[in-house]
């Protein structure tokens, strides 16, 4: 099997909890208790995985936060700097730029497109 992201690992997981969910909600709890049970059980092991898988998710971002932090230069990027941005990555050798919608933006609470480099810019 491939190996599936976080992101669509985390969707399957939850389809699945729903689809388990909407079992125990049409069930009687008097004739079919075990199977209730089963569910039940099954429910509590996908919420588990669930956490988990964000969990190691928030991590990847988080070593990746974590570098470019690291970076001695950063600094927000300028409108003019924007409207031409090929012109400024290939004038800031090793350049990243970090929109603040992106996850890795809003991890890192950035209110204004920046950008990181090595050397100075």
């Amino acid at each position: 099997m491939m190996k599936e992201t976080e992101k669509t690992q985390i969707k399957t997981l939850s389809d699945r909890l729903d689809l388990v969910r909407h079992q125990m909600a049409s069930m009687q709890l008097t004739n079919e208790a075990e199977k209730y049970a089963e569910l039940e059980k099954e429910k509590a092991t996908l919420e588990v995985e669930i956490a988990r898988v964000k969990e190691t998710r928030n991590k990847k971002l988080s070593k990746e936060a974590q570098k470019l932090m690291d970076m001695p230069f950063k600094r927000p990027i300028t409108k003019k700097e924007q409207a031409d941005m090929g012109k400024l990555k290939k004038s800031v050798r090793g350049l990243v730029i970090v929109h603040p919608m992106t996850a890795l933006g809003r991890e890192m609470e950035l209110d204004a497109m920046t950008g990181f480099s090595k050397t100075d810019f």
